[in-house]
Order: C-alpha cells, then sequence, then structure tokens
C-alpha cells in the first residue's frame, strides 16, 4: 500500500512519519486490497484551539472504495491514534457489510423528507480570485476546486466537481457512513435526481431530492 503524508500549515517530522508507517499496518490487517493512504497533518495556530491544535486526516482508497477520517488534539500523535480508530471502525463495517451482501442480508433504511443544510465541502486546490461569480462561473475538471474570497470580507465560496455514478439510496448511505460526514450528494439511480441523504436523529435519515418545475407535472 502506497503511504503518503503530508503537512498543511506545519513541516512533518520524520518521528511522525515513522510512527504512520508503522501504524499503518492496522489498516492492510482489516483492508488487504487498500491501494493507497493519505495523511494530512494539519496546525492550528490559534493558541485558543490548543486542545485541538494538531488535526489528522486520513484517506484509504481500496479498489472503488474511499474511506475517510479524521480527529484532532493536543498532538499529532494523539490525534493520528484517533483517527485511525475511527477509520478501523469504518472499515471493519465495510468488510462486514460485504459479507452481509454476499449472504443475501440487506439492512433496512428508514428514510425520512426533510430540510438539509449540508456544510461546504472542504478545497483541495485554491484558485485565488476576488470575484465571487467566478466560482459559480469557471470550469473545473473532475476532481478540480476553486476558492473565492469576496473582496475583502471573511467570506469565502468553495467549489468542486465530483465525478460519481448514480446509486441507490441505500449505497449514499454507506457512502455516507464510509466518509463520516452528516450528508452525501449523489445521482438517485432510480429517479435520476440529484440527491441527498442526511442524517436526522438517531438511525432515522432523510432525502432530500431536487427537479425542475416543468419535469414535476
Amino acid at each position: 500500500m502506497e503511504i503518503v503524508v503530508t503537512g498543511r500549515h506545519t513541516q512533518v517530522k520524520q518521528r511522525f512519519r515513522d510512527v504512520v508507517e508503522s501504524k499503518m499496518n492496522r489498516v492492510t490487517a482489516i483492508a488487504p486490497d487498500a491501494q493507497r493512504a493519505q495523511i494530512v497533518l494539519t496546525h492550528e495556530g490559534n493558541p485558543r484551539q490548543a486542545d485541538t491544535a494538531k488535526r489528522v486526516e486520513i484517506t484509504v482508497i481500496a479498489g472503488r472504495t474511499v474511506v475517510r477520517a479524521e480527529a484532532s488534539s493536543t498532538d499529532e500523535f494523539s490525534a493520528l491514534d484517533m483517527a485511525l480508530d475511527k477509520l478501523t471502525l469504518r472499515l471493519r463495517r465495510t468488510r462486514d457489510r460485504r459479507k452481509d451482501h454476499r449472504r443475501g442480508y440487506t439492512n433496512p433504511v428508514p428514510v425520512d423528507m426533510g430540510v438539509v443544510e449540508p456544510e461546504v465541502e472542504e478545497t483541495v486546490e485554491e484558485e485565488p480570485n476576488n470575484s465571487p461569480a467566478a466560482a459559480v462561473a469557471s470550469d473545473l475538471g473532475p476532481g478540480e476546486s476553486v476558492e473565492v474570497q469576496v473582496g475583502d470580507t471573511p467570506i469565502v465560496i468553495r467549489r468542486k466537481l465530483h465525478i460519481a455514478e448514480p446509486m441507490t439510496i441505500d449505497e449514499a448511505l454507506y457512502e455516507m457512513e464510509l466518509i463520516g460526514h452528516d450528508f452525501f450528494l449523489f445521482v438517485n439511480k432510480e429517479t435520476g435526481r440529484p440527491s441527498v441523504v442526511y442524517h436526522r436523529h438517531g438511525w432515522s435519515y432523510g432525502v432530500f431530492e431536487i427537479d425542475t418545475p416543468e419535469n414535476v407535472q
């Protein structure tokens, strides 16, 4: 498995890289088909956030499956341990789900309609521009993103293009759990509509679909 360690607003020390290398065998033990693991270490410079000064994000790619986890702590090593705990839990769920599907088991999914307020997806690449319209109108390639700050205000607009195959609601809920988000944007295979699944409360989920007036008669 390829392991890539990078730093954001910080320099990654060799000791941290060595610890990462030694602990990633937890991942390969659960997911032997994992091809790539990307670890991003971020330093928060605000002294008021000393308890979460170090954030570790781990993204594992195994075939077409992407599993992600992150955690923050006072130091990078404890943040790494917490992120690995979350990641291995999600990898076990992935493995168990595959076993259940081979046995013909289907997990029932309760779905409620409701209002969703999705968070903005984190940007990968930044392109400086002082025009908010550029963030909406510019052409993007698959995986590319753009970030635009509105004048001198703290408002930032982020936009990213993600290419994905249409899927069912059950598959979308599964993907949402893997990446650890409270929502997941997808194209509904059954309706062809852009849709969002999201957590409501407890084991309750919601699905929000979008269509144009002329298609809804």
